[in-house]
Parts: C-alpha cells; structure tokens; sequence
C-alpha cells in the first residue's frame, strides 16, 4: 500500500455539490492499494500513519503524533498513487488492485486507525472527488508497504 500524509491545518472531500468529509488540523492521507497487498499492509500502514510524529511540541520540535496533537485524519482512496510512468506519459494502472478487494483494505485501513483512536473521515470510494487540503508547513511524508517499513 502506498501513502501521501500531508499534515494539514484543514482539508475537505466534495463529490459534485455535496461536502462529503471535513477535518481540522491533522492528517489528509491519500491511500493507493496494489495488487499483491494484504490485511497486514493496512494495519501497518495504519499504525506508522497514526503513530507519526511530526506535529511540533512546546519546544517547536516535531515530537508529537496525531493523537498527542488531538488531531484528525480524512483518508482519501486514490489508486492514482499505483501509476507507472516509467515508459512513456501516460500512467499504466496495472499494479493498482482492482476495486473490491482495494475498497476491502481501504477500509481495513481506515478501521485500524479508528481502532488506534483515530478520528477518521473518509472521502467516498470510487467517486470523483475535489480534494482540498492546507498542508501545514508544509510537511508531506510518503510511504510505501512494501519499500519504506
């Protein structure tokens, strides 16, 4: 599985007119699922994204995880994340697992934060989504399953 985090002062999910999703300050996290990826990689994933410590302490150091911070999460599915460019400019989606069993471990994803006492909103799967987002300072961490832990 593969993550964007982008800690955020605010971000939002909007599908046509209706505000599906809102947070505060906190975590905006961009979800990619691949094929090959299992139960484990969500809980993984889920745990290193709630446990970051990247929120600043009384001292201004980034010391703190999001559930110290009191922050929120919003968890956007986004397969785009599983794009391979690496032969021409348009992005091959091969690797991206196919859409039942990604919303299964999105979800997955998404109850292990809740699990880890996570406040999570979610944008809505499969939807054509705007997201809008403050990244706060801006601090952008990626992480992938299968490379970064």
């Amino acid at each position: 599985m593969r993550a964007v985090v982008q800690r955020v002062t605010r971000a939002g999910v909007t599908v046509g007119a209706e505000r599906v999703a809102a947070v505060g300050r906190g975590f905006c996290v961009l979800v990619g699922v691949a094929g090959g990826d299992r139960e484990a990689d969500a809980d993984r994933l889920a745990e290193k994204v709630v446990g970051l410590r990247v929120f600043e302490d009384a001292a201004g150091k980034m010391n703190l995880g999001l559930l110290e911070a009191g922050g929120e999460l919003l968890a956007v599915s986004q397969f785009t994340l599983l794009g391979d460019v690496r032969k021409g400019k348009r992005p091959s989606f091969v690797d991206a697992m196919e859409p039942e069993g990604a919303r299964v471990l999105f979800e997955r994803f998404c109850d292990r934060c809740r699990a880890l006492g996570a406040r999570v909103s979610t944008g809505r799967f499969r939807a054509d989504m705007q997201v809008e987002l403050v990244n706060d300072g801006p601090v952008t961490i990626l992480l992938d399953t299968k490379q970064t832990f």
